[in-house]
């Protein structure tokens, strides 16, 4: 089997695996059912995932990922890539491998109704050069196809707008040394060929990209 072949297969197993846990949550009877799960999952991720991430969702320690603005269907995804072994980082394995699917879907619809938090102000005005040529290489490269003219994301692609600089470059790194799997080969592609340096500057522009996109509209 090729390489190549073993990805799409595993690309097309793990979307119908989000798309089965998303879509199998039992009917709520009420309203209030409904606000007592997502309390119960608040006050999991208040207890599990804000010392890191965030209250907000909004992480402030470095190399962690902000969530805030993130969709279910990308946010499940990644906890199930954690849980399987798939994605390899000690503290989200750690935490990943106790859920249940059930939980998967808890704590991923949880993050989708945390809206967008836009980053602290810059201690210094972003370099205006910098940032035109951090637009021209989304352009080039085709990142505003995937995740949106806004840098939004949607559905199994992620909201990358003011996510945190240092993640984006690692994330980014991760994926041109293939040291950061994909259940797809879509951004190991997509940053093959790119210039270690350009991708700096792509984290750059997304993470002071101007303004704050609106909720995600569907989980």
């Amino acid at each position: 089997m090729s390489r190549g072949f073993a990805f799409t297969v595993l690309a097309r197993a793990i979307t119908a695996m989000a798309m089965t846990l998303l879509a199998s949550a039992a009917p709520l009877a009420s309203a209030q059912g409904t606000q007592a799960a997502q309390g119960a999952y608040a006050q999991r991720y208040a207890a599990v995932c804000a010392s890191c991430h965030g209250a907000n969702g909004r992480s402030d320690m470095a190399g962690t990922p902000v969530l805030a603005g993130q969709h279910s269907f990308y946010a499940i995804t990644q906890l199930f890539l954690f849980r399987e072994g798939r994605r390899d980082n000690p503290a989200m394995t750690a935490v990943a491998k106790t859920m249940k699917d059930e939980d998967l879907r808890g704590f991923s619809e949880f993050i989708a109704t945390l809206p967008a938090v836009p980053a602290p102000p810059p201690t210094t005005p972003p370099d205006a050069a910098r940032m035109a040529r951090g637009q021209a290489l989304a352009q080039t490269h085709r990142c505003v196809i995937c995740h949106g003219a806004d840098l939004s994301g949607g559905q199994q692609v992620p909201r990358i707008a003011q996510q945190r600089e240092d993640y984006l470059q690692m994330t980014l790194h991760g994926f041109r040394t293939g040291k950061r799997p994909g259940y797809t080969q879509a951004m190991t592609e997509a940053v093959s060929g790119i210039p270690p340096e350009d991708l700096d500057t792509l984290a750059y522009y997304a993470a002071r990209f101007p303004g704050t996109a609106a909720m995600p509209t569907g989980k």
